[in-house]
């Protein structure tokens, strides 16, 4: 079952870019925005073996197009757009390294985890590319579906010797075309991806 959505309004400017000027998806400027975040579910198969070792966890890296809090969407290869009624509440980068550390917490099989940014020394880091992070249209038009996909590196400290590698992809049909039920498929999707994350991670102990 998916948990409900947050959302938060806050009131600001809206600039239209170029690049949006003719997809008709560019918002109202005196309309307020929408913030969503995610409350993606971890479906493991099992419970992971207990670790004795430390995580922190980097904020992926990702291009420009998806790293941003606007909502992306495509409706064609090699172009990327973004809703015009809703934004996320961080960038997506910043999204996925929250969801990851608190996927690793909601296992109880590791000692302690946290932000890179903490200052934390930790046993290993998680270093990760996140690639895909978008809504995507058929030809045929209907609603989309939400695309994510994930590649997760075990560093281990102090070394920095890669010891695990991690690729983990989802996609999740959006039930409507509405921006909340585009948002349930992105939850969908990333709740999948952490799963198959935290299980590979932690299977390498």
């Amino acid at each position: 079952m998916t948990t409900p959505l947050k959302t938060t309004r806050r009131h600001f400017l809206v600039l239209s870019a170029a690049g949006l000027a003719g997809c008709g998806i560019v918002p109202d400027v005196n309309k307020p925005l929408t913030l969503y975040t995610l409350k993606p579910k971890l479906g493991l198969q099992q419970q992971p073996a207990q670790v004795s070792w430390q995580l922190v966890v980097a904020e992926p890296s990702a291009e420009r197009d998806i790293d941003t809090t606007r909502i992306a969407l495509s409706r064609k290869a090699n172009l990327i757009e973004y809703f015009a009624d809703g934004n996320w509440s961080d960038t997506a980068p910043s999204v996925v390294q929250a969801k990851l550390i608190e996927a690793f917490e909601a296992t109880k099989a590791i000692v302690a985890v946290g932000r890179d940014a903490a200052g934390l020394r930790a046993d290993y880091v998680l270093q990760s590319d996140l690639r895909d992070f978008q809504a995507e249209y058929a030809d045929g038009g209907g609603a989309p579906t939400a695309h994510v996909r994930l590649i997760a590196k075990l560093v281990q400290m102090p070394d920095r010797r890669i010891t695990r590698t991690v690729s983990a992809e989802a996609s999740a049909p959006a039930a409507a075309k509405d921006m909340a039920a585009i948002v349930v498929a992105f939850e969908q999707a990333l709740g999948q991806v952490l799963s198959q994350i935290v299980t590979g991670i932690l299977a390498a102990a």
